[in-house]
């Protein structure tokens, strides 16, 4: 029978153990024995670790995915809300809305197509689409532009986003 280290027997001095030592018991006699001091992770012990990253790479890559589409809706609304301001100064020097992005001068985020559906004197309509979400986009319309035009949007001067 082997015994712990930590006992005392009676006529034998206890042995302590220097830092990074650790006792191996032979097979044979059951004697104890200090390890040569080689240091190292056990198989299961890097197995352990490697699971515990998937798990935690597995909750944190939907929360950077939500982000990154909130920056690519983020974009587009700020777009068609600079279009709307522009739209507002080319009326008032041509007393039309542009029908396009290069009349109304307005530059656009990277990555973000603004389309204007619709421009007549009395209203006008747009769309905001984002190469990174090209299946989702924005909308706003003002005046007597048709909502459809400014599809998501359902309200007047408000910037709506299908997502």
């Amino acid at each position: 029978m082997g015994r712990d280290p930590g006992q005392f027997s009676p006529g034998r001095a206890p042995r302590f153990l220097r830092l990074g030592e650790e006792i191996v018991k032979t097979q044979s006699q059951g004697e104890e024995m200090v390890a040569d001091g080689k240091k190292g992770f056990t198989l299961i012990e890097l197995l352990i670790v490697v699971v515990i990253i998937g798990v935690l790479a597995a909750i944190a890559i939907p929360k950077f995915s939500s982000a990154r589409d909130k920056g690519y809706r983020a974009a587009m609304m700020s777009d068609l809300k600079n279009l709307a301001h522009l739209q507002e100064v080319h009326h008032n020097d041509n007393f039309s809305y542009a029908s396009t992005i290069t009349a109304a001068e307005a530059t656009v985020s990277d990555g973000v197509t603004v389309l204007i559906a619709e421009a007549t004197g009395t209203g006008w309509a747009a769309t905001a689409v984002h190469q990174g979400v090209n299946t989702e986009q924005c909308g706003v319309f003002h005046g007597t532009a048709a909502p459809s035009g400014g599809d998501p949007a359902t309200t007047v001067g408000v910037v709506e986003c299908s997502f």
